[in-house]
């Protein structure tokens, strides 16, 4: 799970497994495997980062 900002600035979060594609058009724009469609404040790098982290993270503690 990883924490975005809608453009009204609220936060959420968000199962980035179910992340299908992340589109930048003048906003950021994610869709989901199940259709949903989430307008972020983040740019497609640092939801890439944010992910990526979020991962090590599990993988850290299972190795444990």
């Amino acid at each position: 799970m990883i924490t975005l900002t809608k453009l009204n600035l609220q936060e959420f979060v968000i199962n980035s497994d179910l992340i299908e594609t992340i589109e930048h058009t003048p906003d950021t724009v994610l869709t989901m495997t199940t259709g949903n469609k989430y307008v972020v404040k983040e740019c497609q790098q640092d939801i890439i980062d944010k992910i990526i982290a979020y991962k090590r993270k599990i993988l850290l503690l299972v190795d444990r």
